[in-house]
């Protein structure tokens, strides 16, 4: 089925930004620059996931970015007390809720939301208390997509490592556990983003086959397919796959 229905948005991570610069000192490549050029380019929102090491993007990366981006503001992490204090000051416009541990390489599950139902609707509500969309990263299981629900979330974000993993072995078998996640997001009420491992080559056949994609977050890929296209020609390369 054809996506007809919502304008899908492409919400850069500029993760890899910060990864880059930290391992160096500096300020080189700058995360604001980064920030802006992409909105610049055509990207409908920022995202930035800061983990309590600071291996990427900092605290401070987040109240400094804050104030140049005027799409949409993004920031995905665990809901520590920390994490809930930061993104309720600087008033981010979605929150995507991850059930990392602290020292977490990648995002690589989604939440048990019914082992997590109690906390997880706190932080829903907290959230919706300061105006801020919430966004539950999720795994393509309809039971927990209807226990997000339960949570009060505006949103979830699948968890798409296993559909960009599986692709290259038959794309059909791959997209069909997200197809009907993302119809019981649907007639629960919930809005449908997704993310990881999303690229040039899995992005538009996604895009394509999930109803109601409202947005993709991608970082990794775009951000090393930009050190050979450029940046703004890689942004619009993205941006053609949600066409």
């Amino acid at each position: 089925m054809a996506n007809l229905i919502v304008m899908t948005r492409l919400s850069v991570n500029i993760n890899k930004i910060a990864t880059l610069r930290n391992s160096r000192g500096g300020n080189i490549p700058s995360v604001k620059d980064a920030a802006v050029n992409c909105q610049k380019f055509g990207a409908q929102g920022i995202t930035v996931h800061p983990r309590p090491d600071e291996r990427h993007i900092t605290r401070k990366d987040v109240y400094e970015i804050k104030p140049l981006i005027y799409t949409e503001f993004n920031i995905e992490g665990y809901p520590s007390d920390e994490f809930l204090k930061m993104v309720t000051e600087v008033r981010a416009d979605q929150v995507t809720l991850v059930p990392d541990s602290h020292d977490q390489l990648t995002s690589d599950h989604g939440w048990d939301t019914w082992g997590n139902l109690s906390f997880l609707k706190d932080v829903v509500a907290l959230l919706k208390e300061n105006g801020i969309r919430s966004s539950i990263f999720i795994d393509s299981d309809p039971d927990m997509i209807e226990g997000a629900a339960e949570t009060g979330t505006d949103r979830i974000e699948l968890y798409t490592e296993s559909y960009a993993r599986l692709y290259p072995l038959g794309r059909d078998k791959a997209i069909e556990p997200f197809v009907e996640a993302a119809r019981v997001a649907g007639n629960a009420g919930l809005g449908v983003n997704a993310g990881h491992d999303l690229s040039l080559d899995n992005l538009n056949y996604l895009y394509n086959l999930i109803p109601n994609l409202e947005e993709v977050s991608i970082g990794h890929a775009l951000i090393s397919d930009a050190l050979y296209m450029g940046l703004e020609t890689t942004i619009r390369k993205y941006l053609d796959c949600l066409k």
